[in-house]
């Protein structure tokens, strides 16, 4: 595997140690910022909403630019963003920086997924997907907790001036360590093309359908992340100062998770997305079931990060052979897995209010067997395949 795609790894964990901040210093920004602590969860759904949105129009604004030259540009947004975050006078200049900073972060993402895919071996292009989402996954399992100490210590600005500090140690090492490669180097097809073959592959029924179950994954698994404090000490019976020790292991659960997927990525690619939503049901509907036993909650809890949000190597693997392995393919992905975690959080929040704490589970648990139905064609496709003479069942990508 090319150090590279390492580098491109610790870029999407200053990324996602930012997004993560807002939710671990809800208390302190109040106080700071004159706001109520739902206005600071409202800066989470801002990010996401950038996310989503200004994601993939920032990526056709680079799309003229040399990869590594498109990265440096979104570094330095990026920072410009944290650094507003972190000097922010009031509770609008804030939103504004959230974002900035989203809309930045996830520009970065389809770009860095697309430029790894294009430094592996075709192979490995499903493992070189895995080691960049490490850097999502670690930044789950240390992002959040070095942020909350860092703010609980030295106040919640310092958080963010540690997340700037972290680019900038960030951007030197990619600059370094990525080649500069031109736009059509790779043959990754879409880099080199103009916007309008860029968006003609967004026609593709396949490419939408992928588009889909990945909103169904990440919206089952983060229908229960999303509300694990309150599930764990209310329904399970944990202290709440127990509840940070779980998360690291639920974080290790996932980097567990995310090398076993990246390991069958790429020739196996519906096969594990199978596996991962049926496991994921199961662990959900479980999790409901007995989430007043101790025991079993975390026991599926571990479940739900071993086979959740650690489908992502499968499912970029799955986008990029349906559309292609361009930026905003990516992106647009991207912005679809971000949708997923509204869904999974804004439905399981209205669901909680409905009936209570169990509620969010069996939500996942029914967005993972929906996700199950999405894949019933490709499945089809697949067996047809395999009765024809000289025909693969799943195929290495050319991208």
């Amino acid at each position: 595997m090319p150090r590279s795609v390492y580098v491109l790894a610790f870029g999407i964990f200053a990324m996602v140690t930012s997004e993560f901040a807002v939710a671990g210093l809800m208390p302190q920004m109040a106080r700071g910022l004159g706001a109520t602590v739902p206005q600071i969860g409202y800066l989470i759904t801002a990010f996401a909403a950038a996310m989503a949105l200004g994601g993939p129009v920032m990526t056709v604004a680079l799309s003229r630019l040399r990869p590594r030259d498109a990265l440096m540009t979104l570094f330095a947004v990026f920072l410009a963003g944290n650094v507003l975050a972190a000097a922010a006078p009031s509770y609008p200049v804030m939103v504004v920086a959230r974002i900035i900073t989203g809309v930045a972060s996830q520009a970065f993402f389809g770009v860095t997924v697309s430029l790894a895919v294009r430094l592996a071996r075709p192979e490995v292009r499903g493992r070189a997907i895995a080691v960049v989402m490490n850097g999502l996954m670690v930044g789950t399992l240390l992002g959040l907790p070095l942020s909350t100490m860092i703010g609980e210590r030295f106040g919640w600005r310092a958080a963010f001036w540690a997340v700037g500090a972290l680019t900038l140690v960030a951007a030197p090492a990619t600059l370094r360590g990525v080649p500069r490669l031109t736009r059509a180097d790779g043959g990754g097809g879409a880099e080199g093309a103009d916007l309008r073959g860029q968006l003609a592959v967004f026609r593709d029924v396949r490419l939408l359908s992928a588009f889909l179950t990945s909103t169904l994954i990440i919206g089952a698994t983060f229908s229960a992340f999303s509300y694990l404090n309150p599930i764990l000490t209310g329904l399970a019976g944990f202290a709440t100062g127990a509840v940070p020790y779980l998360l690291v292991a639920y974080g290790a659960a996932t980097v567990i998770g995310n090398h076993v997927v990246g390991r069958l990525a790429d020739r196996h690619t519906i096969a594990v997305l199978v596996t991962g939503l049926t496991l994921n049901a199961v662990f959900l509907a479980g999790f409901a079931l007995l989430a007043h036993v101790s025991v079993a909650a975390v026991a599926f809890m571990l479940g739900v990060g071993l086979v959740g949000v650690t489908m992502n190597p499968a499912m970029a693997t799955r986008v990029q052979r349906a559309g292609n392995a361009g930026p905003l393919v990516n992106t647009v992905h991207s912005s679809f897995i971000t949708l997923g975690v509204m869904v999974g959080s804004s439905v399981g929040g209205l669901a909680i209010d409905a009936y209570g704490l169990r509620a969010p589970l069996w939500l996942g648990a029914a967005l993972a067997v929906l996700g199950l139905l999405t894949l019933l064609p490709e499945r089809g496709r697949n067996r047809t395949a395999a009765t024809e003479p000289g025909t693969a069942k799943e195929s290495v990508p050319s991208a």
